[in-house]
């Protein structure tokens, strides 16, 4: 049997891999394994990019075991660092993580796709919330969905359990590309890439000022920026990378990044 979830290492790139088939759903020592994993991606300086996705094609994920739930795993078990899936609460995130997303993504699995902060999707890759028809909520789904698309469209989906295509989510910016299903890694490798050629400090600083900012008015987001509220937008002001940015660019070479 192999291991429910797979890292392998491409340079600053961590790609983790769920592999429980026949669906990759997730219990929570699953969870608990994946939280584990992004703890350490998190605290580990030489990696800067993660990607998630399925083993096999026929599944992202489909979320919550609901076999184990049968068998007495509670709904609301402790799921362990980031909560379900190991994202869907990871707090205070400074390193972006691609979902690459190789067949459907339902439920949970849906959940940690909106966790995301790229999304690279096969052509027949499904999004659907069909907690409702189980007696469930989609908790996490509920919380972020409503934020990421029309209100009418988010309660058709979350309330009706209706599929949503690739291509259909991709119209709607819920996701960021559609490929064909050969090319899911190596767009979401490459799409990591050109992420890396940004200084590490600075991107830190941009996940900072958006997760802080979402719901402040503008006024507002002036006012933390000015009152140095931002750890690490503060850190990128004063860091050898912001004079590195500008020299490099005098001198017409590509700059050297050292995090500091």
């Amino acid at each position: 049997m192999s291991e429910p979830v797979r890292t392998s290492r491409n340079g600053q790139i961590l790609e983790v891999v769920l592999d429980r088939p026949k669906a990759n759903a997730i219990d929570v020592a699953t969870s608990r394994e994946l939280g584990s994993v992004f703890e350490k991606f998190l605290a580990a300086p030489e990696l800067r990019v993660a990607i998630l996705t399925g083993g096999g094609d026929r599944f992202f994920s489909a979320g919550w075991d609901l076999i184990s739930a049968s068998e007495g795993e509670a709904a609301d078990s402790d799921y362990g660092i980031g909560g379900f899936g190991g994202i869907t609460e990871l707090k205070d995130r400074t390193k972006p993580i691609i979902a690459a997303v190789n067949g459907m993504a339902v439920g949970g699995g849906f959940e940690l796709v909106l966790a995301a902060d790229f999304v690279i999707a096969a052509e027949d890759a499904q999004f659907f919330l069909p907690e409702v028809q189980r007696g469930l909520v989609a908790d996490a789904a509920s919380f972020r969905l409503p934020k990421r698309l029309p209100r009418a469209l988010a309660m058709e989906l979350l309330l009706t359990g209706r599929r949503m295509s690739a291509a259909e989510a991709c119209d709607r910016g819920l996701i960021n590309q559609v490929v064909p299903k050969a090319a899911v890694m190596e767009t979401a490798r490459s799409l990591a890439q050109e992420i890396l050629k940004a200084a590490p400090l600075s991107i830190a600083a941009v996940m900072e000022i958006v997760r802080e900012t979402e719901a402040m008015p503008l006024e507002a987001c002036y006012a933390a920026m000015r009152n140095g509220k931002w750890q690490h937008y503060e850190t990128m002001l004063k860091s050898d990378d912001a004079v590195e940015g500008p020299r490099a660019f005098a001198e017409k070479r590509d700059p050297v990044w050292t995090g500091k």
